[in-house]
């Protein structure tokens, strides 16, 4: 048992190691960086991208890619703002914004899964048709019409439990999606499709249906984080998902690499080391476009050390180098 459990401690460890790193390294260039004030707002924004980075952790782990969810939380957020505008309630804003992520969630499940499309293509073409569909509603303009009065504000100042709304609604999520896929058969399921879906289908599991769910999944929590992003700002637009994209991504394969796997504590965990990140840039003032390089560098490296490919390829470089090393010494 002793064996088992020391990678996974050397891994935790890892994580706080990274994690005081770049907080002693920005709190160097800046004393504001660990402010109560601060921090606070760092975790305000953790909550939007860990829940858009929870939903695509589904997909990863079925060994698919979903690159429509920012153009999809655009709709939803102005299918959200829309009907705030006339009046139907929070509620009913809510629920079709989640609706729209649902639907087309749903989509890219069955074009991927039933019709074998490919998932890449197929999820930047649903994600470019949600980006247009978002215009339809104000021709591109932003709609904050009746926000003030309609609640949805409150979902970003409002507190449970001592906590910020955005981050109890966080936390919340984080402990149903690990119940889902660390707790149950079903969330196995997901992890035995993705890892040999012959044997799966051997083993009885119905694969398309846990695709079809990973990418509802996906849809769904990337129009409930885009919810609270558009409650932080007050206003709805047609560019509010562009910015979950890399994030997101970074933090379920950095996550990954940390742990060894795509989990739910390891996207939490890459999602704070990423927000930790970029929270530093944003204090200092540095461009969006070097924060934006930084993100994509730690991305890249992140998909090098978990894809099993790679990893395979640099097995097979060690153990042909080891009779080499041994002639060399003997």
């Amino acid at each position: 048992m002793t064996r088992r459990r020391n990678p996974l401690v050397l891994r935790i460890l890892a994580f706080l190691v990274l994690l005081g790193i770049i907080a002693a390294v920005f709190a160097s260039l800046s004393p504001a960086y660990l402010t109560p004030g601060n921090l606070q707002g760092l975790f305000r924004h953790m909550a939007v991208q860990g829940l858009a980075a929870l939903g695509l952790t589904f997909v990863i782990v079925v060994r698919q890619f979903d690159l429509s969810f920012p153009g999809v939380a655009s709709l939803g957020a102005m299918t959200l703002g829309w009907l705030i505008a006339g009046r139907y309630g929070l509620t009913i804003g809510v629920g079709g914004a989640l609706a729209i992520g649902l639907l087309f969630g749903l989509i890219n499940g069955f074009a991927i899964a039933q019709l074998r499309l490919p998932d890449i293509v197929t999820t930047i073409a649903t994600g470019g048709a949600a980006i247009g569909l978002s215009y339809f509603y104000s021709n591109g303009t932003s709609i904050s019409k009746n926000f003030f009065s309609s609640g949805i504000l409150e979902l970003n100042d409002a507190k449970y439990l001592g906590m910020d709304a955005p981050v109890a609604i966080l936390i919340v999520a984080a402990l149903v999606c690990a119940a889902i896929l660390h707790a149950s058969r079903f969330g196995r399921a997901f992890y035995a499709t993705g890892e040999n879906r012959t044997s799966a289908v051997f083993s009885g599991i119905r694969v398309k249906a846990y695709v079809l769910a990973a990418f509802a999944l996906s849809g769904m929590f990337a129009c409930l984080a885009i919810t609270l992003l558009v409650a932080s700002s007050g206003a709805a637009n047609v560019t509010a998902g562009a910015q979950l994209l890399m994030p997101a991504y970074a933090a379920v394969y950095l996550g990954a690499a940390l742990f060894g796997a795509p989990s739910v504590p390891a996207t939490v965990a890459g999602t704070l080391l990423m927000s930790a990140m970029l929270n530093g840039f944003t204090l200092l003032a540095v461009p969006y476009y070097y924060s934006d390089a930084i993100v994509s560098i730690v991305l890249i490296s992140a998909i090098a050390l978990f894809d099993p490919k790679i990893a395979e390829a640099a097995r097979r470089l060690r153990r042909a180098g080891k009779p080499a090393l041994r002639e060399a010494t003997s």
